[in-house]
């Protein structure tokens, strides 16, 4: 069995656990979906959805919980590809993805899922499936760790 070292699995818990109470609160409190890529799309104004300032105030938390956790813990260690570029196409490919895919991550698998909504059950295995070739198909061509 491979070891993994830098494996936090109590802080994956820790993380999952407050992702799926910020799921439960939006969806119990304003009855909306906690999807980002549609609280992103109501504050540029592409969609409708939860009222603006409710998405406002939610992606705001999402750098500012960042800030805390560094604030609190002296930051955690991260890296990027070597190129700009490259990062910046990657955001955008997703950025497309999840417009075509009618939500995201967070909106399919946390909160649809939660929901057993039959698309969000869809879209997740394809996520998974597309997480798993992409995988594959970089540690074959010698791009993985």
């Amino acid at each position: 069995m491979q070891s993994f070292p830098d494996a936090q699995p109590l802080h994956g818990l820790a993380g999952g656990v407050l992702i799926g109470l910020a799921g439960a609160v939006m969806l119990l409190g304003p009855g909306r979906i906690a999807g980002i890529s549609g609280m992103t799309a109501r504050v540029a104004g592409l969609s409708g959805g939860a009222p603006w300032p409710l998405a406002a105030l939610f992606l705001a938390g999402l750098p500012a919980g960042a800030l805390a956790v560094a604030a609190l813990t002296g930051g955690i260690p991260a890296q990027f590809p070597p190129s700009l570029l490259l990062l910046a196409i990657a955001g955008l490919v997703t950025g497309v993805g999840t417009r075509l895919g009618s939500g995201c991550t967070s909106g399919h698998g946390v909160c649809g899922l939660s929901r057993l909504s039959p698309r969000s059950i869809v879209a997740t295995l394809t996520f998974i499936a597309t997480g798993m070739v992409t995988v594959a198909l970089v540690n074959a061509l010698g791009g993985g760790i």
